[in-house]
């Protein structure tokens, strides 16, 4: 057995406010907790028979988890330049997904830090005029080769939102949202131990966890933040204007789909302050 890990930082135990993400020592602090919290599932996984564990960090710029703190029988995917984003490294060849720390999607709710892939820029993603949130997004790409999100873990709103799309999925509440920057919290130690049960669990039922999956062309509509952001895409022969702050594209897989997406949102971040506003030469 073959697993995948993606890892993302807002919704692992400790965090509620984006002032912990972005203050040096904070930072440095939930950097070991996102280790753990990765460790704690990646127990799981071998525990439950995983021969293969590949983790991919997908918070901000892709290189948050201490590779000497991981457990060394995992691999790890970090760095920034990635053609597929949050699931560089995804291949056929894995027999389930995980999710450990994810969030909720933009504008839903008041989950935790709530936001859908870059908040800079996207105020909402639909695929196939349904919208959707990283979690999503991403299960659909996996769901695309045949393979199932089996475990989730993030705030009370976040799992009450993916579990819409995946009601099968296993699942660990890690705290308890009480606005977009502010939670309940559950301490670390604690939700460390039930994300290695949960990963055993979701584990023995893998073969009754459907793939999520949509047959046929994948239409993307974008809305963006700012008309400077959505203008700048249509760059691309591909992509439709169809407000001055939202695009559309259709590609024939889910794969090439989701290429597409990020490179959308890549030319959108670089155009929030004008594209080579920084260049000089």
């Amino acid at each position: 057995m073959k697993l995948f890990i993606s890892a993302d930082i807002e919704g692992i135990a400790g965090v509620a406010t984006i002032q912990q993400l972005t203050t040096n020592g904070e930072y440095q602090r939930f950097r070991k907790i996102m280790t753990a919290e990765v460790n704690a599932a990646v127990r799981g996984a071998f525990i439950g028979g995983a021969k293969e564990v590949v983790v991919a960090d997908g918070h901000g710029n892709m290189s948050n988890i201490l590779i000497e703190e991981l457990d060394p029988r995992a691999r790890l995917v970090s760095g920034n330049n990635r053609v597929m984003c949050q699931l560089e490294g995804l291949d056929e060849t894995f027999d389930g997904i995980i999710f450990v720390g994810h969030h909720g999607r933009e504008s839903s709710s008041n989950a935790v830090i709530s936001h859908t892939l870059a908040g800079i820029c996207v105020k909402e993603m639909k695929i196939n005029n349904q919208i959707v949130g990283e979690t999503e997004m991403n299960a659909l790409v996996a769901g695309s080769l045949n393979i199932p999100a089996i475990f989730i873990s993030g705030d009370d709103l976040y799992v009450a939102e993916v579990k819409e799309t995946l009601p099968d999925v296993e699942s660990v509440v890690v705290k308890f949202a009480r606005d977009r920057l502010a939670a309940e919290l559950i301490h670390p130690e604690l939700v460390q131990i039930e994300i290695e049960k949960k990963v055993i669990s979701s584990i023995k039922r893998i073969n009754n966890i459907k793939p999520l999956k949509i047959e046929g062309p994948i239409t993307f509509e974008i809305e963006f933040k700012g008309p400077q952001q959505a203008k700048m895409t249509s760059t691309l022969p591909t992509v439709q204007m169809i407000s001055p702050t939202r695009i559309m594209f259709t590609c024939e897989d889910m794969v090439t789909a989701y290429k597409h997406m990020w490179g959308c949102v890549i030319i959108a971040i670089a155009a929030t302050n004008g594209v080579l506003g920084n260049v000089n030469a």
